[in-house]
């Protein structure tokens, strides 16, 4: 029992080391600003909800 609580401590040590490696190789999180040119638009996004063209399958909506 105290071999296995050894490795799962030795297990939890390496596991920590790896994390806190790989942060601060990948430059602690930090990512590049992202610059917009264009307008903002809505594209292809249809002119009302999805929920609403669902209403007629939603139990006591009264659309008929």
């Amino acid at each position: 029992m105290e071999l296995f609580v050894v490795l799962l401590l030795g297990l939890v040590i390496v596991a920590g080391t790896a994390t806190v490696r790989a942060v601060l190789k990948d430059g602690h999180g930090h990512t590049p600003v992202v610059r917009s040119t264009e307008f903002w638009s809505t594209g292809n996004l249809p002119s009302e909800p999805f929920s609403s063209s669902l209403a007629w399958y939603l139990p006591g909506s009264r659309v008929q």
